[in-house]
């Protein structure tokens, strides 16, 4: 796995520096740990501020304040991992993680007029591929919290318990399940530019309504999932299976007739947007197995599109 920066390794200097200097990495810890970049934000948020309601006197007794930051962070995560599934339970139709754009696309700026720092973009790699986020999410907030820092930030797990709240053995247990959780669920990867071919042609056959093509581009068990968080018109339920899908497709042309299609990079991996009149509207995250889309899932919902409203190829 991937590590996207170096663990906490003792950091002595509790100067505005290095605290400041912590932001990025705990962004990217929290987006893998709730899947949602609103909800990372708020949580990274909340740490500072307790740091920052600190005396000078206590905060020159923390040895590293990178580690603080973390466990601070961790246990917010697991805080709201809790309370998110009574809210999932309420949540307008399918629930998907937000997606992300390449860094270069990202839109610098938010709905509420607040400038995204580029140095709080989220490193993209396989611990934020769409299929990836989607096991984590099956996961309970503790096997997910012990098994992101521990197999993705290479945390020990003497450092784990301390945030979980659990022993060293029973975080290494949650870990081990977590992973067995992903061996069932997760597809052996095909290769990026292979994708890309593959998505590709979804496109093209899509545009030309070519159903022959479409057919024989999905799995015959294929899923898709929309995650439109309430919009009018959004699909409530997963669609499976490949001739349902296409079926879909083809009941949705009307709707679509007036979109732009475009081949962007969605978390990592190639993916399709639809804009209109330069407006992301929706995004397409795809998991291809073999030569076959496997799985679909398009986000719909506004407020999981704030990176992608307008960006910079329109």
């Amino acid at each position: 796995m991937t590590t996207p920066s170096e663990p906490r390794g003792g950091r002595l200097d509790p100067g505005p520096a290095a605290i400041t200097g912590e932001r990025r990495q705990l962004i990217n810890l929290a987006y893998r740990l709730l899947g949602s970049l609103a909800d990372a934000e708020d949580v990274v948020q909340e740490a500072y501020a307790r740091w920052y309601a600190m005396s000078r006197q206590q905060q020159d007794a923390i040895a590293s304040p990178g580690a603080w930051l973390t466990t601070v962070v961790g246990r917010l995560c697991l805080n709201v991992l809790a309370s998110a599934r009574a809210r999932r339970e309420t949540y307008v139709g399918e629930w998907i993680p937000e997606p992300l754009p390449e860094p270069t696309e990202w839109n610098a700026g938010r709905a509420d007029g607040v400038t995204v720092d580029p140095a709080d973009r989220v490193t993209l790699d396989e611990s934020v591929n769409m299929a990836f986020l989607v096991v984590l999410e099956s996961m309970t907030p503790a096997e997910r919290v012990a098994f992101v820092l521990h197999d993705v930030f290479r945390y020990s797990f003497a450092e784990v318990a301390e945030i979980v709240g659990r022993t060293p053995a029973a975080c290494r247990q949650l870990a081990s399940s977590a992973r067995r959780r992903i061996r069932v669920a997760q597809a052996p990867a095909t290769p990026a530019a292979r994708q890309a071919w593959i998505v590709r042609d979804f496109k093209q056959a899509w545009e030309a309504k070519d159903i022959d093509a479409l057919l024989a581009l999905l799995d015959p068990d294929a899923t898709a999932i929309a995650d439109g968080g309430g919009v009018v018109g959004a699909v409530l339920r997963p669609v499976e299976g490949a001739e349902q899908i296409v079926r879909s497709l083809v009941q949705l042309e009307g709707r679509l007739r007036h979109l732009t299609f475009l081949e962007r990079t969605v978390n990592g991996w190639p993916g399709l947007i639809a804009q209109q009149d330069g407006v992301t509207v929706s995004v397409y995250a795809f998991e291809v197995a073999g030569d076959r889309i496997k799985r679909i899932w398009a986000v719909r919902n506004p407020d999981k599109l704030r990176p992608w409203t307008v960006g910079p190829r329109h």
